[in-house]
C-alpha cells in the first residue's frame, strides 16, 4: 500500500506548530482566535506589541509553505488511490483507512488557513486603533483596502469556493466541518466504489484549490511584512531624528557674556 514519505513527517510536525503562532482554527472561526492573535489585542505595551509582529510575520510565511507543500503531497497521493480505485471494485478497508487520514489533513488545512487570515487580519486592525501613522500609511492594495478588509474577502472566497465544489458533488460543507463529521461521512462513502470515488475527485479538486489558495494567502502575509517593514522603518526614522534634534538642543554650546557688559532690562 502506498506510504507517506519520510519528509511528510516534517512537514505534519511544523503544520501541527502553527496552532502555537495563530490560535485554534475551530475558535478563529467563531471570531475569537486564541495564542498570538488575543495577544496582540491584550499586549499595552507598544514596543511587545511591535516586536511580536516582526517575528510572527516571517514565520507565518514559513509556515504557508509547508501547508501549501502538503497540500499538495495530499493531492498526488489521492491520485494515486485514484488510480488503484479503477481496477478494483472497492478500496481495501486499510488503504480507504489512509484516504481518510489524508482528507481529515486537508480539512485541517483548510482550518488553518482561515485562521492564519484571521489572525493577521486581526494584527492590521491592532495597529491601525494603536498607531495612526501606521493606519494613514498607503498601500498597494486595491481601493484603498484594509488588510484586513483583504482577508476577510480571502477567506471568504476560500469557503465558498469550497462550498462550490461539494455542492457539485452533491455534498454540503457542514458534512466535513468537523472532524467528526468528515470521518462519519467519509465512513458512508467508503461502501462503495461510487462514493469513493466521489471523496477522492473532491479531494484531490479541494486539494489542488489549497495549494492555489495557500500561495495567495502567503502572497498577502508577505505584503503585509513588507508594508509593517516600510512602517517600523519610518518610525524608527522619525524617532531618531527626534532624539537628534534634543540632543542638539540640550549639547549646545552656551555664549558666556563678554566683560563690560551687564544684562539689563529694557523696557
Amino acid at each position: 500500500m502506498p506510504r507517506r514519505c519520510s519528509t511528510s513527517s516534517k512537514v505534519l510536525s511544523a503544520v501541527a506548530a502553527i496552532t502555537t503562532v495563530v490560535g485554534s482554527p475551530q475558535t478563529a472561526r467563531s471570531g475569537s482566535a486564541t495564542g498570538v492573535a488575543t495577544e496582540w489585542t491584550q499586549l499595552a505595551n507598544n514596543a511587545q506589541l511591535v516586536d511580536l509582529l516582526k517575528s510572527s510575520g516571517l514565520q507565518v510565511e514559513n509556515q504557508l509553505t509547508q501547508i501549501s507543500q502538503l497540500a499538495e503531497q495530499i493531492q498526488n497521493q489521492l491520485k494515486i488511490y485514484d488510480n488503484m480505485l479503477q481496477n478494483t471494485s472497492r478500496l481495501p478497508n486499510q488503504i480507504w483507512g489512509e484516504v481518510e487520514r489524508d482528507l481529515n489533513q486537508l480539512r485541517g488545512i483548510v482550518d488553518r488557513g482561515q485562521s492564519i487570515a484571521f489572525s493577521m487580519g486581526n494584527a492590521d486592525d491592532v495597529l491601525q486603533q494603536r498607531f495612526k501613522s501606521y493606519a494613514d500609511l498607503k498601500t498597494n492594495l486595491p481601493n484603498g483596502e484594509s488588510f484586513s478588509s483583504t482577508y476577510q474577502s480571502w477567506s471568504n472566497t476560500n469557503r465558498d469556493t469550497i462550498a462550490g465544489t461539494l455542492s457539485a458533488a452533491s455534498l454540503t460543507a457542514d458534512q466535513f466541518d468537523t472532524e467528526e463529521g468528515t470521518m462519519d461521512e467519509l465512513r458512508s462513502m467508503s461502501q462503495s466504489a461510487d462514493g469513493q470515488m466521489k471523496a477522492l475527485q473532491v479531494g484531490h479538486q479541494i486539494a489542488a484549490q489549497q495549494v492555489s489558495q495557500m500561495q495567495k494567502l502567503r502572497g498577502l502575509v508577505s505584503q503585509q511584512t513588507a508594508m509593517m517593514g516600510t512602517w517600523l522603518q519610518s518610525e524608527q526614522t522619525n524617532k531618531d531624528l527626534a532624539q537628534g534634534r534634543r540632543e542638539r538642543f540640550f549639547n549646545a554650546p552656551v555664549s558666556d557674556i563678554p566683560e563690560g557688559q551687564k544684562m539689563e532690562p529694557r523696557w
